[in-house]
């Protein structure tokens, strides 16, 4: 699948705070007919070791789905080097572009995704879901399992009940119930998608654990590719 390049990322921090705050401008936040959506993609990454080096090899890759029935339909991955350096609020800059690579093996495009990580809900409003949402121009919502930036009242215990995120007086996600008894996701607007409709787009995606199907798939994927295990079930479908 193509991809567009919005600017080098062979960046200082410095100047990927900037492209940031550049880029966060182009966001969309639009409707989406979710109930229309019958191919929805999760992306993830797997790192070699710890996350402080610089320069690691790192595993992406995607998998996308069939709805309303959850069922894999293609899985593209690659084993690459992240050479940004870990730092929070900068995570996008580290992640993309070993995800672009794995994009590039895709022959679906899938009509939404749901990244690991967050959109809006970021110190300024462009996280590793908004990145990946403009450049690859697709309706794409960030699921997070832990805050990065904003408060929110609790939760009532039913599945897909929700609190509003809030930082400095504005709605930047929500907190959403996926599963009884367990800790609320953190949904927030990458691009090309609105609140109500991201919220909507990952309760369609839910299976049986806290995080989206699309997440979990990925996640076994990537971790799959990182310990060198065929599982051609996984590869081949």
């Amino acid at each position: 699948m193509e991809y567009r390049t919005l600017h080098d990322w062979n960046v200082t921090q410095d100047q990927a705070k900037r492209i940031q705050r550049e880029l966060a401008g182009q966001v969309r936040q639009e409707p989406l007919d979710v109930d229309s959506v019958r191919l929805a993609a999760g992306s993830d990454i797997s790192f070699e070791s710890a996350l402080e080096q610089t320069s690691v090899p790192v595993y992406a890759g995607f998998v996308i789905l069939q709805l309303p029935e959850l069922t894999p339909v293609e899985r593209a991955g690659v084993a690459t080097i992240s050479r940004f350096p870990y730092i929070p609020g900068l995570l996008s800059f580290r992640e993309v572009p070993p995800l672009l690579e794995a994009w590039s093996r895709l022959t679906r495009r899938p009509e939404a995704l749901i990244a690991d990580g967050q959109g809006l809900a970021h110190p300024r409003r462009f996280g590793l879901a908004c990145h990946l949402g403009l450049v690859l121009d697709l309706p794409t919502v960030g699921v997070a399992k832990s805050l990065l930036v904003g408060r929110h009242d609790s939760v009532p215990d039913e599945i897909g009940a929700w609190a509003p995120l809030v930082d400095k007086g504005e709605i930047i996600g929500a907190a959403l119930r996926m599963r009884l008894g367990a800790a609320p996701v953190y949904v927030s607007v990458g691009h090309r998608i609105d609140l109500p409709s991201a919220i909507a787009l990952v309760l369609r995606c839910r299976g049986k654990t806290r995080v989206p199907e699309t997440t979990r798939q990925a996640h076994l994927f990537v971790n799959a590719l990182r310990r060198g295990e065929e599982m051609q079930e996984m590869l081949e479908l």
